[in-house]
Parts: C-alpha cells; structure tokens; sequence
C-alpha cells in the first residue's frame, strides 16, 4: 500500500511536503451474493477498509483508532490536539509514518516527536485524555474539563439559512468514497458563504472530524471561529469536543445531537444545527448566527 508521508520540517525551513493518499486504497472489492426478490446472483461490492492506525508520542504508544487509510498523519495529529495533549503546531518537531526494519514506512504507525520535552514522559499526558461516550461516562465533570481547555467562542460569525440548506449536497458531492461503498461518514470544512474548503471521510465519523482539524492545525487555521463545521452523523459529545477544541462557531450534523452535546454547545458558545436537509433543520444552540426570515 502506497503511504501518505508528511513531514514537518526542521525549523527554518518553511512548509509541509508529502503525497496523498489514493481513493482506490480506502475501498476494498468483495464477493457477494445479492437477492432481488427470489432471484440471486453472486457479484463484487466495494467496502470501506477500516485498518487499526497506531497513534505514537516520542515512541510511546497513545492510542489505537480504527479508521480507513488515508490522511493518516492529519488524524493523528487532530487526535493529539483535540484530546489536549499537543497544544498546536508549535508543539510538532516531526510526524510521520514509523519505519519498518527494512526501512519502508509501516502503514499504520504513526509517531509525532513534540517539540516540548515534558510531553515525552507519558505521565504528563495520560491524564489529558476526555470521557467520551464510548466508556459511559460522561457528565459534568467532563464538560468542565473540555470547557477549561477550550475557551468560550464569541465569534461573530454569521450564516443565512440558505447557506446552510446547500450544505448536504455539497459535503455529499465531494464525497468519492462514499460513493463508492456507501460505508463512510465525512466531515467539510466550509467558509461562512458555504465554500468547501476541505472534505475527509472515514469509516468513523470522530476520525473524519479529527482528519479536518489536523489539516487545519497543520495549514495554521486554527482556530476555527470563522468556519461551519458538517459532519454526515449524528452530533454526540465526543464530535461536539472536538470541534470545541478547535474554536468551531457553527457545527451542523444531518442526524440527531445527544442531551450532553447540547449542553457542551451551549457551554462552549457553539451554534449547533442538527438534522440537516435541503429546507430544514433544527438550531439547538446559538441561534443568533443564524440569518433567515
């Protein structure tokens, strides 16, 4: 499998370097046997490939996300950064793919060396990492903890309703794997006039919004407070944390928010818009961005 290779490089030297990762690497075909009715026929279908990524820190292991290949180092380095561990760009001396003993990148290892040497005793970020709601346990004192790191947006970022309308068919038109396989959810960064500015997909929504942060971290968007944030799931608190780490003003997802997503919204001064579709929708939070009769 060919790898992305993306390198931060040493100071004083300007600019990131690296290739990309090819469409035809996040699908896989496999053998089915399709029924219409009473009749059969075996055929091909393609698949979204989900592969385990191993997420390093100077060498220690972190985390291990399961996610489709591609955009590897961006996931690890939104990861890093929406868990509070790295506190931005500058805190990157190097990330990359780890080498196998024959030298050649292994696909799913990615190390970030940071920049800060406190980061690499593992006792001074093992404590950083958020509840979410895949260990079920989440509640206030998570939110408190999420709102500490990221502060309160005051963005004054607006957005009409028409703007918002045409969302879904634009994230859905850039989205070539999904096309293929119907098997991944995607996140868009667009601009307030509704420009697309960057597109991830992956087998998990959290990895996809994770994938569009560490682009923006890496390119120096950070924060995103001019920004509107859509992702083709629901809005559970853990995609709400991201986006808040990230300084996101206006999120919206084409599915339902959870009660805690709200709460985290509100708490963060975040607009949240949930179930998306060309004429409708739903504001849960900061409804004053909203333009619209």
């Amino acid at each position: 499998m060919e790898s992305e290779q993306i390198t931060l490089h040493i100071p004083g030297e300007p600019g990131w370097s690296g290739t990309g990762q090819s469409i035809a690497l996040m699908s896989a075909t496999e053998p089915v046997l399709r029924y219409s009715g009473d009749a059969h026929q075996w055929t091909y279908d393609n698949l979204a490939v989900e592969e385990p990524l191993q997420i390093r820190l100077a060498g220690e292991d972190v985390a291990v996300a399961m996610r489709t290949p591609g955009h590897d180092v961006e996931l690890a380095v939104g990861f890093l950064y929406t868990e509070g561990i790295i506190a931005g760009k500058h805190h990157i001396e190097s990330v990359r793919h780890c080498a196998e003993d024959d030298g050649n990148p292994a696909q799913n290892i990615v190390n970030l060396l940071p920049t800060d040497r406190a980061l690499l005793d593992p006792r001074k970020w093992r404590r950083s990492f958020y509840s979410t709601s895949s260990c079920g346990i989440c509640g206030k004192t998570t939110i408190s903890q999420v709102t500490s790191h990221a502060s309160t947006t005051s963005s004054a970022a607006t957005v009409s309703l028409h703007t918002l309308y045409a969302l879904v068919s634009k994230l859905q038109a850039a989205q070539a794997v999904f096309t293929q396989t119907g098997g991944l959810h995607a996140a868009g960064l667009f601009d307030t006039g509704g420009n697309l500015l960057v597109m991830r997909e992956d087998v998990g929504r959290h990895n996809a919004v994770d994938k569009v942060i560490g682009h923006a971290l890496l390119n120096d968007l950070l924060p995103l407070d001019n920004h509107i944030l859509l992702v083709s799931s629901r809005a559970s608190f853990e995609i709400v944390q991201k986006a808040a780490m990230s300084g996101i003003a206006i999120m919206a997802v084409i599915s339902a928010p959870s009660s805690l997503a709200v709460e985290l919204a509100r708490e963060a001064g975040m607009t949240l818009v949930a179930f998306l579709r060309e004429g409708r929708l739903n504001v849960y939070s900061g409804e004053g961005r909203i333009i619209g009769k």
